[in-house]
């Protein structure tokens, strides 16, 4: 069953003499469950396109529907309220607030949304990526790593079914960062949940069960493992 359908997507930005087009008459399904790398050079559009799929940004034309919701139909601020209930995202630069602790940024989002339940919740989420005991922590308290398994915790607190994720090792060493993804995969199959991921690194990728290359505007699919074997034999 598709929980995310996007059509004929559109996207372009004016610079000073001229203007650049970035996606181009766009397809992507994704089925509930899927796990999608998309990879392509830099200035390609990625990033782009993962603000479209989050609402954050809206394309010039096309139809992006998430679950049973038509995102074009939606105003900022049912945008805003729609992603806080069904999107979880994960940035590069983690995007803690810095007064905040480890337990207050991921309890964020739940207090926003009125959640009586928000500490208990919080606590759970920062137990499953293993920072409990570093719950009372700011982020300058805490590693790269740990910071950004700060911001999975806070990600996956509100349950979301759909998680987004940019670059999310892109800022941590070769070590951590495969461990921290480690986590953020184990936590997404746990859960049960989509996973769309931007992502230079071709390791990440092949860890997906889809993967696609955005490139000249337009997302190309690579054949999965068990086609590419097929293909050999």
């Amino acid at each position: 069953m598709s929980i995310l359908s996007l059509k004929n997507i559109n996207k372009s930005y004016s610079q000073v003499t001229t203007t650049l087009s970035i996606l181009k008459d766009l397809d992507l399904e994704v089925m509930r469950g899927d796990i999608v790398a998309i990879t392509g050079q830099s200035g390609a559009g990625k990033s782009s396109l993962l603000a479209i799929i989050a609402g954050i940004d809206r394309p010039d034309s096309g139809q992006i529907v998430i679950g049973a919701t038509q995102l074009n139909s939606l105003n900022e601020n049912e945008l805003t309220q729609f992603r806080g209930k069904n999107i979880g995202i994960v940035f590069q630069q983690f995007h803690l607030i810095p007064h905040l602790t480890a337990l207050e940024n991921v309890m964020l989002p739940l207090e926003i949304a009125g959640d009586k339940k928000a500490e208990e919740k919080a606590r759970k989420s920062l137990s499953s990526v293993g920072l409990s005991e570093r719950s009372n922590h700011f982020p300058s308290q805490l590693s790269g790593g740990e910071c950004q398994r700060v911001a999975i915790a806070r990600a996956f607190t509100t349950e979301p079914e759909f998680l987004l994720a940019d670059e999310p090792s892109g800022s941590l060493d070769t070590t951590t960062g495969s461990q921290v993804m480690d986590l953020l995969f184990h936590e997404v199959k746990r859960r049960g949940m989509t996973l769309v991921i931007v992502t230079h690194s071709e390791d990440l990728a092949f860890k997906c069960n889809r993967r696609f290359r955005l490139s000249q505007g337009k997302l190309i699919e690579s054949p999965r493992l068990s086609e590419t074997i097929k293909e050999d034999l």
